[in-house]
């Protein structure tokens, strides 16, 4: 008990003449604290962090040029007589939500329609008023580049998919100068792509048949069964 009064207390005591006392507000303890190391940026379509040395877009080249349609015979015919159904099919692999019916009928109206058109506006030169031709060449031409830049942006999705860089130039101005290529390219780059994450063939493994042990104990004091069985089974997890 002497030594106990002898050490002198660790605890302080304190009044509130001590220090002023700060008043706190509701709900100012419940603030969410910001944390500098969570602050990471993220892929847009797969959503992994991203590495602070990377840049948008990736500068993965792409697989085929844009000259090569010859690369894939089935893409080039279907590209050369049926561009729409190329076009619906591409559309359709960038967005799984949007069927490839839908983009296939508005490329066959307003591209197809429109050259059809401009051809029968050609072939009709000397019976239409030339004031008339003039505005009918510059609304196909207006409607060209709108379709254009349309089509460029299905292209840019594709990229930003894949981390593709701008190849030849911007996707806008690829599809209003070469549409035709362009849309092959985009059809062999997605089989190229698909073929690639395929799933790979699975083997399966049976497991072992289920094994049973038997132990034998003999007891003495037991007259009428003497002999006990004890039946163990092991199961494969």
């Amino acid at each position: 008990m002497a030594e106990e009064l002898s050490h002198a207390s660790r605890y302080v005591k304190l009044n509130k003449d001590q220090g002023p006392m700060e008043e706190i507000k509701p709900g100012e303890l419940n603030q969410p604290i910001d944390v500098p190391q969570l602050h990471v940026r993220k892929c847009n379509e797969c959503g992994q962090p991203l590495p602070e040395s990377y840049l948008a877009p990736a500068d993965e080249p792409w697989t085929t040029g844009i000259f090569g349609c010859a690369e894939d015979a089935e893409s080039c015919k279907t590209g050369l007589f049926c561009p729409c159904v190329l076009f619906g099919r591409n559309v359709e692999h960038v967005r799984e939500d949007i069927p490839w019916t839908g983009p296939c009928i508005c490329h066959a109206v307003f591209v197809e329609g429109g050259l059809a058109f401009a051809a029968a506006t050609a072939a009709l030169h000397g019976f239409i008023d030339p004031n008339m031709t003039c505005l009918i060449y510059e609304g196909l031409f207006f409607s060209w580049w709108m379709c254009g830049i349309y089509t460029g942006i299905m292209r840019q999705s594709l990229q930003k998919k894949y981390h593709l860089k701008n190849s030849p130039c911007d996707p806008c101005l690829v599809h209003c100068c070469m549409h035709w290529c362009a849309l092959c390219q985009e059809h062999r780059e997605m089989k190229s792509r698909l073929s690639d994450e395929t799933a790979m063939p699975m083997t399966l493994v049976n497991p072992p048949p289920v094994q049973e042990m038997s132990a034998a104990r003999d007891s003495p004091s037991t007259s009428a069964n003497a002999n006990h069985q004890v039946h163990l089974e092991m199961q494969a997890l």
